[in-house]
């Protein structure tokens, strides 16, 4: 029991949309028929409002291919009721949809068609030439015999506008041959009705039995549309004859069926005749300025929407090499940046290789510096240190030998203490302090400034020790020439640099940079600091450390 009512509501439930798809179907079809065959005057109407809101149903729902259809049929209807620029606009719609689907190649019968629709309107709207590319365009691409016989259709009637019945003659001629082949009734009355309207035109006797065979098979599958043109035709052709009764009884009929179909467009062209068949000049003369004025102000309007899409279609194409323009100048701007990134990268990479070279380059010269006075201390000054201890107990050498030799070992000691490896790890305020202490004696003062305040912890230990050598050098050198009774030295920190004033009261001299300060110099400046001297005979000596 259970199954049997699941299975009534599934039927139920889905019911409604088979029955709701099949209902679409049927009123698609409905209304198509009643704008490819109107047979009521509000059947034009009725589907131009039925498509139009399909058309927007179908683009909501993304089914473009459904869309162009609804739009192709829309250009259709309003062509029928006589708006040439609404069936235009419907064209170049679809025409952008299709341009806007990825297989846009595949949709030929879609743009055979709306091409065909296309150049009927530039036949309405007197633009021959184009009528005639635009149907020579759709014949390039149609590979269907119903497609081909309407276009040539078509263009035949452009020659016979042009009033070059041999041209149209030929086509209507060579379509009527293969009239065996066609697929439906339609087109064989549209070729006969053309070929006996060309046909009379030249005074071909076959001329009359070909519109009235066309009039015939037109009645007999009720095709309204079709009635109006053999009835027209047949009005044309009495009126060339100037059997005014015949062709005013066949215009009067074009002018009923015009009523039927609701069409402007018909009942102007109905109106038109019957004015041709009036014998007042006024009226003639009437139509003739209402005509010129009318292919006047078409031509002056210019709406050929096709032509607005060839426009658009130019546009998006420089539209696009704008585009591509721009982003050829972006890859352009993206490889310079990417070329000055990299030049920047390289610039970079090279200082900072040179720095840490050159840092590499300082540590090597420090432990050799080490390396060395350990090597005096722990070699020569402890030999020379034995020697003399083995010859102080020698009676028979002379004192002077022993004095020298003291001299000798005590230099030695103060190059291995100047040269001796600085332990970074202490307070190295207070190392350098004891530093400059050294060199205070009872003949000498050495006073500071702002040492204790520097925050050492700060510096790299490359600089600290260029600040250790620097200052020893400075000192000692005071100590051996300078004569001095008074030093000061002045700490101060700019920012990431380092100042030092020194400063001695020494008897000065006549600058002359010797190996001490030659070292001294290069030290600051393998840290990219300066050092410079100011000193004169009697005046001190004096000296400024940026580091």
């Amino acid at each position: 029991m259970y199954r049997l009512q699941l299975i009534l509501a599934i039927f139920v439930f889905f019911l409604p949309i088979s029955s709701k798809s099949q209902t679409s179907i049927d009123s698609s079809l409905h209304y198509r028929k009643a704008i490819i065959n109107p047979s009521q005057p509000q059947d034009l109407a009725s589907g131009v409002h039925y498509f139009s809101k399909k058309k927007n149903q179908d683009l909501a729902l993304r089914d473009t291919l459904n869309a162009i259809y609804d739009l192709r049929l829309l250009s259709i209807a309003e062509f029928k009721i006589g708006n040439n620029f609404s069936s235009e606009n419907h064209i170049v719609e679809a025409l952008n949809l299709i341009e806007s689907m990825q297989a846009k190649d595949t949709l030929i019968n879609s743009r055979v068609g709306l091409y065909n629709q296309l150049g009927r309107i530039y036949r309405a709207s007197h633009n021959s030439a184009e009528a005639i590319k635009t149907f020579d365009k759709a014949l390039l691409i149609a590979n269907k015999l119903n497609d081909s016989v309407i276009i040539l259709n078509n263009k035949a009637n452009i020659y016979k506008d042009l009033l070059d019945y041999k041209n149209a003659l030929r086509i209507y001629s060579f379509l009527f041959e293969k009239r065996s082949h066609f697929s439906n009734d339609y087109q064989t009355t549209l070729v006969t009705d053309n070929l006996g309207l060309v046909q009379s035109k030249l005074n071909i006797p076959e001329g009359l039995q070909n519109l009235r065979n066309a009039l015939k098979l037109r009645q007999k599958n009720n095709d309204i549309i079709g009635q109006h043109a053999s009835n027209t035709h047949l009005s044309e052709y009495y009126l060339d004859r100037k059997d005014t009764t015949k062709a005013l009884l066949y215009a009067k009929k074009a002018l009923a069926l015009s009523d039927k179909l609701n069409s402007s467009s018909f009942k102007l062209e109905s109106i038109s005749q019957l004015m041709n068949l009036n014998k007042n000049p006024l009226i003639h003369e009437y139509k003739k300025l209402t005509d010129s004025i009318s292919n006047a102000k078409q031509m002056a309007e210019n709406k050929n929407a096709y032509l607005k899409y060839n426009v658009a279609e130019e546009q998006k194409k420089t539209q696009a090499s704008i585009l591509l323009q721009e982003i050829e100048s972006r890859k352009r701007l993206a490889y310079q940046a990417l070329a000055l990134i990299i030049f920047l990268i390289f610039i970079g990479s090279y200082f900072i290789y040179r720095n840490r070279y050159r840092k590499a380059k300082i540590e090597e010269v420090y432990k050799t510096e080490t390396r060395i006075a350990k090597k005096v201390h722990d070699e020569v000054a402890n030999d020379m240190y034995k020697v003399m201890t083995s010859l102080e107990n020698n009676s028979g050498i002379d004192s002077k030998v022993l004095d020298e030799m003291e001299k000798i070992y005590t230099k030695t000691r103060d190059i291995s203490r100047e040269n001796s490896a600085i332990d970074l790890r202490q307070d190295f305020g207070l190392q350098l302090n004891d530093l400059l202490l050294g060199y205070k004696n009872d003949k000498v003062k050495v006073i500071t400034r702002n040492l204790s305040k520097m925050p050492w912890e700060n510096i790299p230990e490359l600089k600290k020790t260029a600040i250790y050598r620097v200052l020893q050098e400075l000192m000692t050198n005071m100590r051996k020439h300078s004569q001095a009774t008074f030093v000061t030295l002045v700490f101060q920190k700019e920012g990431s640099k380092i100042h030092i004033n020194y400063r001695d009261n020494g008897v000065g001299c006549d600058l002359f940079k010797k190996n001490g300060l030659q070292h001294t110099e290069s030290r600051i400046a393998s840290l990219n600091g300066t050092i410079n001297f100011e000193t004169k005979q009697g005046d001190g000596f004096k000296a400024s450390v940026i580091i």
